[in-house]
């Protein structure tokens, strides 16, 4: 082998083993990458505009977490808990469907409280059926939408016309608070029975009408880890935000009463 052939050769093995180098560098930074982790939080559909909100704020606090919301009626969010669902974290909107939880042994410790949440009627904003007051909304013109009775909300109504001695008569319920918001936005009902969050939250898409506070119902709202879940550090530290500073602040302005 010539001088000239001799170098050649030298200088294209130099190169394949700093490639190779290279390449094996590349792979051990890939598998030493932090792995992207889910954490499943099921929540009444209530609190989707204040969780989604804190959502950003445990993502930058927790590099690699993505966190996954399932948001529906309470009673629902139950229902496929105890039938397997992966949650992590859920949060009701009321201590009744929490107790179910409780009773089919799928609660980690003991749920806390972090919210109280209250009726108000939502009417489109034209208020064209001159709805001013809850007996109002019994007049039989009104096309009026309420929550099914295992909801919370359906719950919190029941016990609305009981203490207001009211029969709402409705043409439908909804198996979650934001589809009863959602018939009035649609101008599919004159009046729907929701949260003070709801309307607060739908902007100028609807307009609220107060319930008095004799009658009106407040409900309480836990949050408890789910027994024999993945990831319960990460979901604990999911609820500790709910129950911080920034996280009751993040309630407050959303209309949530202190728990």
């Amino acid at each position: 082998m010539t001088k000239l052939a001799f170098k050649i050769a030298a200088l294209f093995s130099a190169l394949a083993l700093a490639l190779t180098a290279c390449s094996s560098s590349n792979d051990n930074n890939t598998a030493g990458s932090p792995s992207q982790q889910t954490l499943n939080v099921y929540a009444a559909a209530s609190l989707k505009g204040v969780f989604t909100e804190l959502e950003s704020e445990f993502e930058k606090e927790n590099p690699g977490v993505d966190v996954a919301f399932n948001f529906a009626g309470s009673s629902d969010l139950v229902t496929q808990i105890t039938e397997g669902a992966p949650a992590t974290v859920f949060a009701s909107a009321d201590t009744k469907n929490m107790t179910k939880l409780q009773d089919a042994k799928r609660v980690e410790g003991t749920p806390k409280q972090f919210a109280k949440n209250t009726l108000q009627i939502a009417v489109p904003p034209a208020n064209r059926a001159g709805i001013s007051n809850l007996q109002d909304v019994t007049k039989s013109n009104v096309r009026r939408v309420i929550c099914a009775v295992p909801v919370p909300c359906g719950n919190a109504t029941e016990q609305l016309a009981k203490n207001a001695q009211l029969n709402f008569k409705p043409a439908s319920e909804e198996q979650s608070v934001t589809d009863v918001l959602n018939k009035v936005i649609a101008d599919e009902a004159d009046a729907g029975i929701v949260y003070v969050t709801d309307v607060k939250g739908a902007g100028d898409k609807v307009a609220g009408i107060e319930i008095p506070t004799n009658v009106n119902v407040i409900n309480d709202y836990p949050i408890t880890l789910v027994q024999g879940s993945s990831d319960q550090e990460l979901g604990q530290k999911f609820i500790d935000l709910v129950l911080s500073d920034k996280g009751q602040q993040v309630l407050h302005e959303a209309g949530f009463l202190a728990p």
